[in-house]
């Protein structure tokens, strides 16, 4: 230690001889290693820069997006052509553009439920991130439909069920209480009393599903007969033609009651060719464009709108949740003891008469068009 408190200390060289370290010296060191830090620095920021763009660099720039560039999902619709699937192809769209995720809608043109089986087979075998069904026939469709789940592809069915097999929910029309709603319109129109005939689409559960609710919703009308249930397998002109038969009878019907898009413009037009608009009740399911204008010419009284534009907007949402396992009440939708969403999703129905037809074809104008 130095003896006296302004002395500057001493250091010994390797040759023993001590050399003098001034203030002077102090700083030129400093300054020294000041500007060699200085000048290192652009040169370490453009060794990192170049480590950053390195493939497989350990360092991200980022979170991982949530949705993947590689994510499709495919609505399998029973009859591509009809507005109602154009209409559920619009909602899938939205839904689509709003998630960032690849979407289509495939299926047959016209009801052919063999066809859109193997539609829903090549879907799968394509592993799309999840599919929405429309089942024409649950019997044939569930062993493929169980298959799919059982790889790993959620599948939900939309507008028509197939409720015994391994599909994860349905969403769409409670069909039992719009048969019942069809039923109460009809006994309104004809003041409880008069015959009635049932347009169906035999062995598609949905709408057998509004078959009974329209014969239970009759109970309550003692007065109100139903004389004849006919089947026009999804096709206007068939319906025409079994209509006509029977219009042309002995025994006319006061009322017609149908439960599918197709039968209510059918119906329509064979009253039309008889001359017979506006003398027989016409109550229509959906709102395709051929049965908004029979309600506006007074050939349909009224219809009952389902919502197929909400049930392909949520299906694909919910979709999305079961491919990300969004929901966290079990760890993963496929191995869950119980589905993590909802198993039935009712979105309702609308009735459309002259009274609200305007505003009506206002609000379905501006949906957006299916490409």
């Amino acid at each position: 230690m130095s003896r006296y408190r302004g002395e500057i200390p001493q250091v010994e060289t390797a040759s023993g001889a001590p050399w003098m370290r001034t203030q002077t010296t102090r700083q030129l060191a400093v300054t020294s290693a000041a500007s060699t830090r200085r000048s290192a620095r652009p040169f370490v920021a453009l060794q990192l820069f170049a480590f950053l763009a390195l493939p497989g660099a350990l360092i991200s720039c980022g979170p991982e997006p949530y949705h993947q560039q590689e994510e499709r999902y495919v609505l399998v619709a029973t009859s591509t052509a009809l507005p109602y699937w154009q209409e559920a192809q619009a909602g899938l769209q939205d839904s689509g553009r709003v998630l960032g995720v690849k979407v289509e809608m495939t299926g047959p043109e016209g009801f052919a439920p063999d066809k859109e089986l193997e539609a829903f087979q090549k879907a799968v075998a394509e592993k799309p991130s999840g599919i929405l069904v429309s089942v024409a026939r649950p019997d044939a469709f569930k062993s493929a439909i169980d298959a799919a789940v059982f790889s790993g592809i959620p599948v939900i069915c939309l507008d028509a069920d197939a409720p015994n097999s391994k599909r994860v929910l349905f969403i769409g029309t409670d069909n039992f209480r719009a048969g019942q709603e069809s039923g109460r319109r009809m006994a309104q129109i004809l003041k409880g009393q008069g015959r009635v005939v049932i347009v169906t689409l035999a062995g598609q559960l949905n709408v057998e599903d509004r078959v009974r609710g329209v014969n239970d919703a009759l109970q309550k009308f003692p007065g109100i007969k139903v004389m004849a249930t006919i089947d026009d397998k999804g096709d206007a002109r068939a319906a025409n033609d079994q209509v006509s038969k029977l219009l042309g009878g002995k025994d006319k019907p006061d009322g017609i009651i149908c439960l599918e898009a197709s039968g209510g413009s059918g119906a329509a037009e064979a009253l039309h060719r008889l001359d017979l608009t506006g003398k027989v009740a016409i109550v229509a399911f959906d709102k395709d464009p051929e049965t908004l204008d029979f309600i506006q010419g007074g050939a349909i009284n009224e219809t009952i709108a389902q919502k197929p534009y909400v049930m392909a907007y949520y299906g694909l949402k919910l979709l999305d949740d079961l491919h990300h396992n969004a929901v966290h009440e079990y760890k993963d939708w496929r191995t869950a003891p119980a589905a993590p969403i909802p198993t039935f999703v009712d979105t309702g129905t609308a009735v459309v008469d002259k009274a609200n037809l305007a505003q009506f074809k206002e609000e379905l104008a501006a949906h957006p068009k299916p490409l």
